[in-house]
C-alpha cells in the first residue's frame, strides 16, 4: 500500500462527513431506499450541523476537565508529599467505570436538571481513569538519567515538572485523551435521553419512528467523527513522541 494512500482515505472520509452535516440533502438517494411509507430519509428535526457541532463543544468540555483533573492528581500521587494518595485517586478516577454512563445521568439529572449538565458530569467521570492511569506510567517511567541531569544543573522540583517531566510525559498523556475522547465521542450520545443536544437525538428519533435512515446516519456520523479525532490526535501524539526523542537524544 502506497504511503499516501491512508491519507487520501482520511482527506476522502472528511470532506464526505463535511458535506454529509452541511448539505445532508444530497444523500438522501442514498437514504431512502432505509425508510418505510413515505417517512424522511434526512433528519428532518434539526440541523444536523448544529448538532454535530453541540456533540463536539460537550465532548471537549469533559475531556478539558477531565483531563486537567486527571494529570493533576498524577501529578500528586508521583510527589513524595503525595504518594499515599494513590489508592484514594485510583478509587476516584474509577467511578467513572464503576457506574454506567446511563446511571451517572439518572443520578446527575436530580441534581442539575436536564440537558447538558448531567452529561458533562457523566462525560468527564468516564474520561478520568484512560488519562490518569496514562499519565501515571508517563511520570513514573521517565529516564533516570534525564531526571539526574535536571537535577544536576540545578533546577527546582517545579522547574524539572513543567520542563522535564511533562514534557517526556506528553506523547503518553496524548495516549490516554485520545481513548477518553473517542470513548466520550461514542458515549455523548446517551446525553439525549436527557435533553442534551447532541448526535444521540437524531439516533432516538430514528427507534422511535423505526427509521433505519435516521439511525445509521447518527451512527455513522459519530463513528466518523472519533475516526478522524483518533487519527488527529495519533499525528498529534507521535509528533510529541519523535520531538522528545530528538530533544533527548
Amino acid at each position: 500500500m502506497k504511503a499516501w494512500l491512508p491519507a487520501l482515505l482520511r482527506l476522502a472520509l472528511f470532506l464526505l462527513l463535511v458535506a454529509f452535516v452541511i448539505s445532508p440533502g444530497w444523500f438522501e438517494p442514498l437514504l431512502k431506499p432505509l425508510t418505510e411509507n413515505g417517512a424522511p430519509a434526512i433528519y428532518n428535526q434539526g440541523s444536523l450541523l448544529s448538532l454535530t457541532l453541540l456533540h463536539l463543544r460537550t465532548v471537549l468540555i469533559a475531556t478539558l476537565g477531565a483531563t486537567l483533573v486527571a494529570v493533576a492528581l498524577a501529578i500528586l500521587v508521583t510527589r513524595p508529599a503525595g504518594a499515599e494518595f494513590l489508592p484514594l485517586s485510583r478509587a476516584v478516577v474509577n467511578i467513572g467505570q464503576t457506574f454506567p454512563p446511563v446511571a451517572v445521568l439518572a443520578l446527575a439529572v436530580p441534581a442539575v436538571g436536564f440537558g447538558e449538565k448531567p452529561t458533562l458530569i457523566a462525560l468527564f467521570l468516564y474520561g478520568l481513569l484512560p488519562i490518569f492511569e496514562n499519565a501515571l506510567t508517563a511520570l513514573t517511567t521517565l529516564p533516570a538519567n534525564v531526571m539526574e541531569a535536571a537535577r544536576g544543573a540545578g533546577m527546582t522540583a517545579w522547574q524539572r515538572l513543567v520542563r522535564v517531566e511533562l514534557p517526556l510525559s506528553a506523547p503518553i498523556i496524548l495516549g490516554g485523551i485520545r481513548l477518553s475522547v473517542v470513548i466520550s465521542l461514542a458515549t455523548a450520545t446517551i446525553g439525549s435521553t436527557v435533553a442534551a443536544k447532541t448526535l444521540g437525538e437524531v439516533i432516538i428519533a430514528g427507534l422511535q419512528s423505526n427509521n433505519l435512515a435516521f439511525v445509521l446516519q447518527g451512527g455513522l456520523i459519530v463513528a466518523g467523527l472519533a475516526v478522524l479525532i483518533y487519527d488527529g490526535l495519533s499525528a498529534i501524539e507521535r509528533y510529541a513522541a519523535r520531538r522528545m526523542g530528538q530533544q533527548t537524544g
